[in-house]
């Protein structure tokens, strides 16, 4: 039963490819997408070589009346299921990140501003760039919104991230802190406190 579904799966991602890929901005060398729910705006979507996007995802990079928007993703990352990227400016996805199902990664946020208005008609409040580094592992259900995450962090599973993370941090909790980071003096991943500055050893 797997392999006649992965069989299913590469046919329908080599026809994805021949009948919408040259929409897309990029799209890379041996690039797969799995059955998306939905791309929008393909024309601002880049794609590296060897992205694998899973099943029921959403692209999404629309025209925006603020200029040119951009969603880029990095050669070799590989994208879970049920993911949700939508940039209306820039949101960019290194080099072999790798995200865990059901990751929101956006640059924008609904505005809550007026209490007499749904916040369904309110205006999007657009947030600086997104940007997620090489090597940096997003897990299950997390978000990432309007901020810069360094190369090679860990961001845990249900964190969401509202502020900017160095490279090599972990970060859990909602909003995410910081809780280690790896000390390229000792070479080892080390305790530290929400500011990411690390944690002395008792006694020191």
């Amino acid at each position: 039963m797997m392999f006649h579904m992965r069989l299913a799966d590469a046919i329908r991602t080599r026809i994805f490819r021949l009948i919408f890929g040259w929409r897309f901005a990029a799209f890379g060398r041996g690039c797969r997408i799995v059955r998306p729910v939905a791309i929008e705006g393909p024309e601002n979507i880049h794609l590296g070589d060897r992205v694998y996007i899973a099943a029921q995802s959403c692209l999404a990079a629309p025209r925006s009346d603020e200029g040119t928007c951009r969603l880029r993703i990095g050669e070799g990352s590989q994208i879970g299921r049920f993911n949700h990227i939508y940039a209306t400016k820039s949101v960019e996805l290194g080099r072999k990140v790798l995200t865990a199902n059901g990751v929101y990664i956006s640059d924008n946020l609904h505005g809550y501003r007026d209490p007499e208005t749904p916040v369904a008609d309110q205006p999007l409040v657009q947030l600086g760039p997104t940007v997620i580094g090489d090597g940096s592992w997003i897990g299950h259900n997390a978000c990432v919104i309007g901020v810069r995450v360094g190369k090679q962090c860990v961001i845990g599973a249900n964190a969401v991230v509202l502020r900017d993370l160095p490279d090599y941090s972990v970060a859990v909790g909602a909003p995410a802190r910081i809780v280690r980071r790896y000390d390229v003096e000792t070479k080892a991943w080390r305790p530290t406190s929400e500011d990411g500055s690390f944690v002395l050893p008792d006694g020191v």
